[in-house]
């Protein structure tokens, strides 16, 4: 935060309802002594508020076999945790991306820290994805499998069972791969009908092929 505004919303202890923890408090008027509202007792006082300031750290972005190198500003108190998701507002681009890793000083790579102690962000773009697809034939000859990639928005919802067309391909969905950075799966591989995963947690996905004549030429 660079500054305060009337109608933030701020964490201090209340003197009337809560001297000993913080509470959530309106800001009425902003300055050096800030005027707030307990949200809690409605009790109006001030407040001498520190302001922190923002941190710029360098942010890459992979997307579809591609990177570049941006930078945002960030509050350095904040936590960061591979997996999350925050948009880059940057001149290359304005996209969702999902941290992949989180590189301090030292070079060392961790899955948790503070803005403060992260000097690059690696990050992934998931607003819109390339996701690999194994196509085996309908008669079941896995040595005659073959590879494409479709490329989808982020959301979109991949579903074991289901039929898909892109272009002139065609196939059924037999398995869906998680990628590492994808949270809130309970397996890293789902192969039962109906399993849905969003094209952007999806590592790699099995499908038997249902295009017209694709095997012809075996």
């Amino acid at each position: 935060m660079t500054d305060i505004e009337a109608g933030d919303r701020i964490a201090v202890a209340c003197p009337s309802c809560s001297p000993d923890a913080e509470v959530v408090h309106e800001v009425l008027k902003p300055g050096g002594q800030v005027t707030v509202r307990c949200t809690e007792c409605s009790h109006v006082h001030k407040e001498r508020v520190e302001i922190e300031s923002d941190v710029e750290r360098t942010v890459v972005v992979s997307q579809s076999g591609e990177s570049f190198t941006t930078t945002i500003e960030m509050s350095p108190s904040d936590s960061l945790s591979v997996g999350d998701e925050f948009v880059v507002d940057s001149k290359e681009a304005l996209l969702t991306a999902r941290i992949t890793a989180l590189e301090r000083g030292d070079g060392d790579r961790v899955e948790e820290a503070t803005v403060e102690e992260v000097d690059t962000i690696w990050t992934r773009a998931v607003d819109n994805v390339s996701v690999s697809v194994t196509l085996h034939p309908g008669d079941g000859n896995r040595d005659q499998s073959r590879s494409l990639t479709i490329n989808v928005p982020g959301d979109y919802e991949l579903t074991v069972g289901k039929s898909e067309t892109f272009g002139d391909e065609q196939f059924e969905i037999e398995g869906i791969q998680i990628r590492s950075d994808a949270d809130g799966y309970r397996f890293e591989k789902f192969d039962h009908e109906g399993d849905s995963v969003f094209a952007k947690d999806v590592k790699r996905v099995y499908a038997r092929d249902e295009t017209t004549d694709a095997w012809s030429a075996w």
